[in-house]
């Protein structure tokens, strides 16, 4: 029985990049850098106080994808389609303004949800990710979509 999820694994276009990216910018720590043989690394970064959720920053590329599929996969990835998950915050518009000072992109500034408060950023690669403080209960009184925003 499966009993939980662990590590999610985020496309990037360099992994040097990507681990300053997301330690330096968002605040994660390493929890793994091992080199896995010629060409071959493992990155895991995580948010401080959740230890059980890792994310392995990989660049497209064998053994996981064949050549073709790697440089098609490495495309989608600069051209910022690609949405990797949520990041949740206690307040949306602090962290906002912090990861904005630090040369965070964001599509989409901090807006009301039915499920809370969310922005749209992306990493250093291109991947956006959505910035969410939860509210308690669903609010339908409110928009679900911004229809300014293009990230999607």
């Amino acid at each position: 029985m499966i009993t939980g999820m662990t590590i999610a694994t985020v496309w990037v276009l360099d992994q040097d990049s990507a681990k300053a990216f997301y330690t330096q910018k968002l605040g994660f720590e390493v929890r793994s850098d091992v080199e896995m043989g010629p060409g071959a690394r493992w990155i895991t970064v995580g948010a401080k106080g959740q230890p059980d959720v890792q994310l392995t920053l990989m660049v497209p590329g064998p053994p996981a994808l064949d050549s073709e599929s790697a440089e098609q996969l490495k495309g989608l990835i600069a051209k910022g389609v690609l949405g990797a998950g949520v990041m949740s915050t206690d307040d949306c518009h602090a962290t906002y303004q912090e990861l904005s000072a630090k040369g965070v992109e964001f599509v989409q500034e901090p807006a009301e949800r039915p499920y809370g408060i969310e922005a749209l950023f992306r990493d250093d690669s291109g991947n956006w990710f959505s910035l969410t403080q939860r509210r308690d209960h669903l609010d339908e009184s409110l928009p679900w979509k911004d229809d300014s925003s293009d990230a999607h």
